[in-house]
């Protein structure tokens, strides 16, 4: 970790070398198989292949989220096909029309569509569990009545007392072998609110000495008597999530319902219920049984995707909200500037394993700086000002006057164009780009020393001007009218060719705007927060540092030209720059408007800095 306003020393840009493309993995192999083999519809034709996102809507998406949207989304693209997006709403004591909204911008921000998208209706197309929610019932009453399923009125404790363990059997609760009848009436009375919370719940009737704990007779439904966002007060009982599971995906007609490692012992689950409600039927009556496939989810170091430890960090007030640019969400890195194109890379370069692996988040700022070092508009702005004053620009004319420079918008774009950037008798240079009592390989300025100013002219270092206290407040420099540019002068009498090494970025002062600046880092300081000790005690003290009064050139937003050229990431209505030798940054809409003045985000330094950190 490094000081915010500590600039790199040169203007060193990361590689743009594209790895080499990696072999297909194994989901994709299945489902070439399985096309090929025509298990859901004619051999060869792909487009039948549909997939499914299912957020549960009591959070933010993280960017763990950001895995599986890449996985379920792209195949769907891949193959032609579509991908449901499907709210599992079945917990109405979690979940607000708040965390909706919030998903369905975060997947339109990435770039994927689901089937009835609309850009004027963000719901358009979107699915809930709770649309299901009387065909579930109505499944639930037939497992019921063929005895597969049963009301029991003991408590959550006894419940839990009688599951047994990993080497030893369940007990069968005394409501096991109640009549089907009695089953449906009690069932009833907790569909119509008759029962209080936790009074009853419905459980398949399966083993309970299943090796798999998921087996002994999983309960179906609770009694919830709670508003729901969507159904009000129409449901007095909610489906666990294995029960709605593999329904929704039945109903959907998805082919390939992919999750994560943890759901894999669920899977016999899953597949028993389709075949319960299958039971007693003839082929033209079943219902559609999707192929569950499970993959390992993406663990990034430093930080947290645990939905309660968010949250807790938002109640408590550490961070401003659930985007933040510091958190985990898929919000709070859209705001802090990171790119969708970023996302994407990053879950190509974790890929698609059946093994769970931690994976450094370094990868991520690797593949913000690899897209916008290509893309992002350079502009100069000097986070920790200090004054420089160019006691001969008189000599050249009216001291006054203002020269206008011409600065390339990005050197990686050929087609970028340049812009104009004033230069004149008072400029503002990086304090730390200064040094009173150099060591011999500082190569930027120094009292007698001379630097290049990118884009300007080589100044010299005569006076060093101090306040009261002892601290530097100027610095007063003659120029070389020969430099313009940041060329080198012409040779000597005798051939020389004077060199510099150093080379800064600076603004005039009069011209300059005043910026505030946050320069964001990880939330957490440690590798795998909460491991260890409480996550709180893993904070990173320094995850955020407020520069005010920086001073950025003052033609600094992007022109109709360079959205045009595609230089800057404009899709998603962030601007985002790289400030010379500093870093990534983007505005911040909501903080500039509430300010008054442009507040920007910094999104990724230049450089790895937790990478030496980590060698130390």
């Amino acid at each position: 970790m490094t000081d915010p306003i500590e600039p790199d020393a040169n203007y060193d840009t990361p590689s743009d070398a594209t790895p080499e493309a990696p072999s297909r993995h194994f989901i994709q192999q299945m489902i070439d198989e399985h096309v090929e083999q025509g298990r859901w519809g004619e051999p060869g034709d792909r487009s039948v292949v549909r997939t499914r996102f299912p957020p549960e809507p009591n959070g933010y998406l993280h960017i763990g989220h950001g895995k599986s949207l890449c996985l379920n989304f792209g195949l769907a693209e891949e193959y032609g096909g579509s991908c449901v997006l499907r709210f599992d709403d079945t917990n109405p004591e979690k979940e607000e029309a708040e965390y909706v909204r919030a998903i369905i911008e975060d997947i339109r921000w990435l770039g994927f569509r689901w089937p009835g998208y609309s850009e004027d209706d963000p719901l358009a197309g979107v699915k809930f569990a709770s649309d299901y929610f009387e065909q579930m019932h109505d499944w639930a009453v037939e497992l019921i009545q063929k005895g597969l399923a049963y009301v029991d009125e003991s408590t959550a404790d006894e419940i839990r007392s009688m599951r047994g363990t990993l080497k030893e059997p369940g007990k069968p609760s005394p409501f096991r072998d109640r009549p089907a009848a009695e089953s449906l009436a009690r069932f009833n009375d907790m569909v119509e609110g008759r029962v209080e919370d936790g009074g009853a719940v419905l459980r398949a009737k399966i083993d309970m000495a299943s090796p798999n704990m998921n087996l002994r007779d999983p309960v179906m439904y609770r009694v919830v008597n709670a508003p729901h966002h969507r159904t009000g007060d129409r449901w007095h009982v909610y489906p666990m999530y294995d029960w709605a599971h593999g329904l929704e995906d039945s109903i959907e007609g998805v082919t390939n319902s992919l999750c994560t490692l943890e759901f894999e012992a669920h899977r016999p689950l899953y597949d028993w219920f389709i075949d319960a409600v299958n039971q007693g039927r003839d082929d033209a009556g079943k219902i559609h049984h999707a192929q569950q496939t499970e993959f390992a989810r993406m663990s990034l170091s430093t930080v947290v995707m645990s939905k309660r430890y968010m949250k807790q960090v938002v109640d408590e007030g550490i961070v401003t909200g659930w985007d933040d640019p510091r958190m985990a969400t898929l919000s709070g890195h859209r705001r802090r500037g990171v790119t969708p194109e970023a996302i994407r890379a990053l879950a190509n370069e974790v890929g698609v394993t059946k093994f769970n692996s931690m994976h450094d988040y370094g990868l991520l700022e690797n593949a913000v700086r690899e897209d916008l070092n290509k893309r992002a508009p350079r502009r100069m702005c000097v986070l920790d000002p200090i004054k420089v004053t160019i006691t001969n620009w008189g000599d050249q004319g009216d001291e006054q006057r203002i020269e206008d420079m011409t600065a390339l918008n990005n050197p990686e774009d050929e087609g970028a164009g340049t812009r104009i950037v004033p230069f004149g008798k008072t400029l503002y240079i990086e304090r730390t780009d200064f040094m009173e009592d150099a060591p011999k390989k500082f190569f930027r300025l120094k009292p007698g020393g001379e630097v290049r100013l990118r884009y300007g002219y080589w100044i010299t270092c005569n006076e060093v001007v101090k306040n009261d206290d002892g601290d530097v407040v100027e610095l007063k420099c003659t120029y070389d009218p020969q430099t313009r540019g940041g060329d080198a002068p012409p040779p000597d009498a005798e051939g020389k060719v004077r060199k510099v090494k150093g080379t800064i970025h600076w603004v005039e002062a009069n011209t300059s705007n005043e910026v505030t600046v946050r320069a964001f880092d990880r939330l957490y300081a440690a590798d795998r927060p909460g491991k260890k000790r409480d996550h709180l005690e893993d904070l990173n003290p320094e995850s955020l540092r407020l520069i005010e009064g920086a001073r950025l050139e003052p033609n600094w937003a992007t022109t109709i030209e360079e959205r045009a050229s595609g230089t800057g990431a404009f899709a998603d209505g962030i601007e985002r720059f790289q400030f010379e030798r500093t870093g990534y940054f983007c505005v911040d809409a909501a903080e500039t408007a509430n300010a008054g003045r442009p507040v920007f985000n910094r999104t990724v330094t230049l450089k790895d800095s937790w990478a030496k950190q980590a060698k130390k």
